[in-house]
């Protein structure tokens, strides 16, 4: 964070430098997995973005709280989601039959 800007910078293993993303929330905690990035961010809002592209791939889940944690099961199959007030979120992954 410089200057009330956030970005996502990406490198590769031999440290090349392949892309970044502006982001408009202040990340508090984000975990890979696969080929995504589960991110929480203060503002309250759970993103999931590409690994490679960076670009989102679907719109952020609105939270209304802070999110101080994220966790995905070795399933991939929920995302946890610990928030301010000491709740804790379960959000299904995948289509809706699935979950």
């Amino acid at each position: 964070s410089v200057q009330d800007k956030n970005a996502l910078h990406l490198y590769s293993v031999n440290g090349k430098y392949l892309g970044s993303e502006t982001l408009k929330e202040e990340v508090s905690d984000m975990c890979v997995t696969g080929e995504y990035i589960v991110m929480g961010s203060l503002q309250g809002f759970l993103s999931i973005r590409d690994l490679y592209s960076l670009s989102l791939t679907i719109s952020p889940l609105a939270m209304r709280l802070p999110i101080h944690c994220i966790s995905v099961t070795k399933e991939y199959s929920h995302i946890l989601v610990g928030l301010e007030d000491g709740k804790l979120i379960i959000v299904g992954v995948g289509k809706p039959a699935e979950v």
